[in-house]
Parts: structure tokens; C-alpha cells; sequence
């Protein structure tokens, strides 16, 4: 029995070790045949990628290339999409502000603190100077951009006034600090204040706001000139007088950029240029040192020790940067071979450290700020804030390259600063002021009064508290002024001989009066409505002239012809302000349908209304 048990045990034994071997023959099988078939699969895959269409091929790779080509394409798209934004002027004069205060402060600390220690035993004393007066101006930035314009418009001749008294009291002995040679400073409990700076925001503020109230098609040269060019000049007198050249030479630049754009002839403002070149001329050659520099500009004098030094200097700097310069803090002509290397020649220090990359670099937001400016007042309907910011822009640009140009000795040195990277702490201040009033101005864009009156102000307006902007809207004399100007142009046209027509669908003959005529018995030539004062890029056509009061009532209505609806289109009435300012504006100003925002003429101010008639116009 146990016998016959053993050998069915082997025998089982048997049997599975065979089923074992086959089972491992056929999984041997099947491995071996999964095996061939990938790599008959990766074998196809490699044939036919070898296959492949070389259209398919040119396919992706003109795919690939357009891609790279739409990336200008697309940066192009973006800077659009951000310019298109309502506040995106006011954004970007913030930015450019910010950016160059910030970058200023770094290189003053930089270039001065060799001279610093060596003067004062410490390092950061010219920079706690200049921080000092950031932060005030960062406070008078603010100021200037809650200030309204009307309240601006008011205090300007009051400030103007105060300016020049402030210049006749600096050149007293004993109030007046004298260093140098000159004396051009006050020093209040150790702070130096400089008034040939502060008069520069003065005369910008208030010879726009003297422009833009005689704005009128017809102006005369003589309102245009006076009273702006005789003050201008007793102000180059004062200043002439510390004595301070290049400040002569900013006054200067603002009076012949505003009669610029107030529309002064070419003729006269080609007569005022040349006169004021030769004037800068006489001036530069009466003094000393400033003859030696001129002279050594020109190549009269080759001292390298004398009146050619800091030019010199200057250009051995810029070399010595390269195109990526020597590294922030590692110039070596800050150590006393260069002088005024944190005031004046800041700029050198700025090629010498970060090469020719951070010099275009500055010139780069320069640039940028200039145009920003120049899109403020573009934009603007208030003659004001157009004449403001477009003169203030050419300032800030004409400094800028100026300092430039004399550092890498394209023009004689002048000693104009570079605005807010140069040391200077009364020229910071002033700076950040009129960077502020651009940022004003840029609030009261018409675009950017429709958002921040129709939609909720951003998070730094509310943690600011910035006033919502109000839509310039003219003041009852200049609708009257253009009413008269409509009229003259309506006479002009008829000859001078008709009587003065209210408009193309006024009441015809109301008054036997004739059209005025120009200066020496000459009809004065029509100018367009949109007056003298606007901008040389933004010429526009005339116009059509307002219907009279009571027109309908004296002259039948032509069959067919109805009034035109208001226009939706967030557009500009340069008459009458910005008409789509939002419900609250609607609100608070009724009747904002086409023609209905501007006043009506009071009987009493239109000239000829209460005149007695007489003849035939009188009996209709």
C-alpha cells in the first residue's frame, strides 16, 4: 500500500514538473513574440519618421519662425493695449517720477560720498541732503497733484510775484548767502534754497494761465508778448545779476516754448530766437570763466589743466566705463579728478559705472518722459493745462539733453543739471513739482475724467484721497469771446460791408452794424475756432458756428433738416468740456445734449443786442 502511494506521489510530482515546463516554454513563446513585435513597431516608427514629407517638415519650421517673427508684433499689440487704458498718462508720469527719483538717489550716494567724507567726515552726508529733499518734494508732488486747477489758475500771478521778490531779495548782503562768487542762495537753519529754481514753476503756471485767458482766434502779437516777455526779462535780469547763466537760459527756453505753442508767427518767434542766442552769446563771452569755457569748447584754448579740465575729465570717464562700465560704486574719477562729479557731471559717473548701457539707459526715461508729457497735451481740452504741460515737457527734455550734451562735449559747459538724478535739492523739489502738475493734467485727460467719475477710483486714489477731476468747461467770457469771434469771421466772409451774422442759421440783418475790420483797415484773416492756443500737431477745421438764440423763431426751418443727435462717442467738445462725464456730471449739469452744455448769452453781454435798430433790418 504505502508503496503503490509513493509512486502515485512521484508520478503527480512528474506531472507538474512537465506542466511547469510547458507552461514556462509557451510564456518563453509568448515574450519572445511580444519581443519581435515592438521592435517591428519601433522599426516602423523609425521608417516612416525617415518617411516623413519633407512639406511637413518646412511646415513646423515655418510655424516655428512665425511665431518669433509675432513677438514685436505682439510687444507692439501690448504697449498699445496699455496706452489705450484711461489713466494710463497719469500711471506712467507716477512711474517715470518714482523711478527717477529713486535712481538719482542711488548715484548721488554713489558719486558723493568720496567728496562727502573728504568734506564732511561722512560718507552720507550730501545724500541725507538730497533724500531730505526728495521727501519734500515728494510731499509737493502730492500737493500739486490734489491741487484744483481753478485754485491753480487763481494763485498764479500772486505766485509769480512772490518768485520775483524772493530773486530781488537774494542779492541783498546779508539775506542772501554768497558762495562761490555768486550769490544765489538762502540758507534757512542750515538748508540751502535756491528762488532762480522755484521761479521756473511759477513762470511755467502763470504764463499759461496769461496765454490761455487771452485765447482768441485774432490775438495780436502785442497780447501775446506782453505782459509775459517784459517779466520774463526782468527776471533774467535779477537772475543775471547772482550772477547765473544757465539758469538765464532755462527762463529763457520756458517763454520761447509757450509763445511756441500759444502760436506766436514764425517770423517774430525766429526774430526772438536769434536775438536770444545772440544775447546768450554776448553774456558768455563778457564773463571770464565762461569765455575760457566757450573758447576751449571751440578749440581757442587747449589748457587740460585750466578751463578744459572737467571736460576733459568727463570724456577720460565715459572711456573708462566701456559698454557695461566698472560696476555701481567703483568709479575712480569721483575720487577728486573729476569736480562737481555728483552735480553737474553726474552723468559721467553714470557712464563710468554702468557703461554705455546705463547711459542710454537714462536716456531712454528721459525719452519716454517726454513723450508721455507731449501725450498729455495732446489730449487736454483746457488751453491751460495744454499750454502747462507741453512747456513744462520741453523744460524738463532741453536740461536733460543739454547736461547730456556738455558732458560728452557736444555743446560748452553750461552747469545745468540733470533733472532729479543730479545733487541739487532745490532743482529736486522743483522737478517733482511740475512732474505733479503733469500728473494733474493727465487726471483731467477727458478720458480719464469719464472713468473716475463713472466708475470707482483705484486703491492708491482712495488711500491718497485724490478729488475726483472735474471736465473743463469754458468760463462765460471766452463762450462770449468766441461768440464775437464767430461773428468776425462771418463778416470777413461776407465782405465787411453786411452786418455781423450770429451763425450759418441765425437771424440775417438783426443789426445794421458792419463787420470789423483788421488793423490798417484790412479785414483781420479767419482763424479757426478751435483758437490760437492749440497745439502745433492737433490743427483742426473750424467749427460750424452755434445757431443764434431764436433763430427758429425768425426764419422758417429748411423742410427735412433736423437737429443732430449727440453724438455716443466718448469724444471731446473742446467748447464745451467733455460731455460724457457720467451720470453724476449729467446730474449736476443739465441739458448735456448736443450745443445745450455751452451758457446762453445774456442779453445784456452780447454788444448790439440792445441797440436801437434802424432802416430795414430794424422793421423785419
Amino acid at each position: 500500500m504505502s508503496s503503490d502511494k509513493t509512486a502515485a506521489d512521484e508520478s503527480a510530482v512528474d506531472d507538474e514538473n512537465t506542466f511547469d515546463d510547458s507552461l514556462d516554454d509557451v510564456t518563453d513563446e509568448h515574450s519572445d513574440e511580444s519581443r519581435a513585435a515592438t521592435v517591428r513597431r519601433k522599426a516602423s516608427e523609425g521608417a516612416a519618421a525617415l518617411s516623413k514629407p519633407a512639406a511637413e517638415v518646412s511646415a513646423a519650421a515655418s510655424t516655428a519662425a512665425s511665431v518669433t517673427a509675432s513677438l514685436p508684433a505682439l510687444l507692439v499689440e501690448a504697449v498699445r493695449n496699455l496706452l489705450a487704458r484711461p489713466l494710463a498718462s497719469y500711471q506712467l508720469v507716477l512711474t517715470m517720477a518714482f523711478m527717477l527719483t529713486a535712481f538719482g538717489l542711488v548715484m548721488v550716494l554713489s558719486a558723493s560720498s568720496v567728496e562727502g567724507y573728504s568734506q564732511e567726515g561722512s560718507a552720507y552726508g550730501l545724500f541725507t541732503t538730497q533724500v531730505i529733499f526728495a521727501g519734500l518734494g515728494l510731499i509737493v508732488f502730492y500737493l500739486m497733484l490734489r491741487v484744483p486747477i481753478r485754485l491753480l489758475r487763481r494763485f498764479a500771478a500772486p505766485s509769480m510775484a512772490i518768485a520775483i521778490l524772493l530773486l530781488g531779495l537774494v542779492l541783498i548782503p546779508g539775506i542772501g548767502t554768497l558762495s562761490q562768487g555768486a550769490r544765489r542762495w538762502f540758507v534757512i537753519s542750515g538748508v540751502s534754497v535756491q528762488p532762480s529754481e522755484l521761479v521756473k514753476v511759477a513762470l511755467c503756471i502763470w504764463g499759461a494761465h496769461l496765454l490761455a485767458s487771452r485765447r482768441r482766434d485774432n490775438a495780436s502779437i502785442k497780447e501775446l508778448l506782453i505782459p509775459l516777455v517784459p517779466v520774463a526779462m526782468l527776471v533774467c535780469v535779477l537772475i543775471i545779476l547772482e550772477p547765473n547763466l544757465s539758469t538765464t537760459i532755462t527762463i529763457a527756453i520756458i517763454v520761447g516754448a509757450m509763445l511756441w505753442f500759444a502760436g506766436l508767427p514764425i517770423k517774430v518767434f525766429s526774430a526772438f530766437a536769434v536775438s536770444g542766442v545772440a544775447l546768450a552769446v554776448i553774456l558768455a563771452l563778457a564773463e571770464g570763466y565762461r569765455s575760457q569755457r566757450v573758447m576751449s569748447f571751440l578749440g581757442g584754448i587747449d589748457d587740460p589743466q585750466g578751463a578744459g579740465y572737467q571736460a576733459r575729465q568727463a570724456t577720460y570717464a565715459l572711456a573708462n566705463g566701456g559698454v557695461f562700465g566698472v560696476g555701481l560704486g567703483q568709479s575712480s574719477a569721483k575720487w577728486n579728478y573729476l569736480p562737481n562729479a555728483h552735480n553737474d557731471f553726474i552723468f559721467a559717473i553714470i557712464g563710468e559705472e554702468l557703461g554705455l548701457l546705463g547711459g542710454l539707459l537714462v536716456v531712454f526715461l528721459f525719452v519716454l518722459l517726454g513723450y508721455i508729457g507731449f501725450r498729455i497735451a495732446h489730449r487736454s481740452t483746457d488751453p491751460f493745462l495744454r499750454l502747462m504741460t507741453a512747456t513744462i515737457t520741453v523744460l524738463i527734455l532741453a536740461q536733460a539733453f543739454i547736461n547730456i550734451g556738455y558732458v560728452i562735449g557736444l555743446l560748452p559747459v553750461t552747469g545745468i543739471q540733470l533733472p532729479l538724478i543730479s545733487a541739487g535739492g532745490t532743482s529736486t523739489l522743483t522737478v517733482l513739482a511740475m512732474l505733479g502738475l503733469l500728473a494733474n493734467a493727465a487726471r483731467h485727460e477727458p478720458e480719464a475724467v469719464a472713468a473716475l467719475t463713472t466708475g470707482s477710483q483705484g486703491r492708491l486714489a482712495r488711500i491718497l484721497r485724490l478729488p475726483t477731476p472735474v471736465a473743463y468747461r469754458q468760463t462765460r467770457a471766452e463762450t462770449l469771446r468766441d461768440r464775437l469771434d464767430r461773428r468776425r469771421s462771418a463778416g470777413e466772409r461776407s465782405g465787411g460791408r453786411t452786418a455781423v451774422r450770429a451763425g450759418a442759421s441765425g437771424r440775417a440783418g438783426a443789426s445794421g452794424r458792419t463787420g470789423p475790420s483788421g488793423r490798417r483797415g484790412r479785414p483781420a484773416e479767419p482763424a479757426p475756432s478751435l483758437g490760437r492756443f492749440t497745439m502745433p500737431w492737433k490743427r483742426a477745421k473750424a467749427a460750424e458756428p452755434a445757431p443764434a438764440r431764436g433763430a427758429s423763431a425768425r426764419r422758417p426751418a429748411t423742410a427735412g433738416r433736423t437737429r443732430p443727435a449727440p453724438s455716443t462717442r466718448a469724444g471731446v467738445d473742446y467748447r464745451g468740456g467733455y460731455p460724457g462725464a457720467g451720470s453724476a456730471r449729467r446730474s449736476a449739469s443739465p441739458g448735456w445734449r448736443a450745443g445745450a452744455h455751452q451758457p446762453r448769452t445774456p442779453r445784456s453781454a452780447d454788444p448790439g443786442r440792445d441797440r436801437p435798430t434802424h432802416g430795414r433790418a430794424g422793421r423785419r
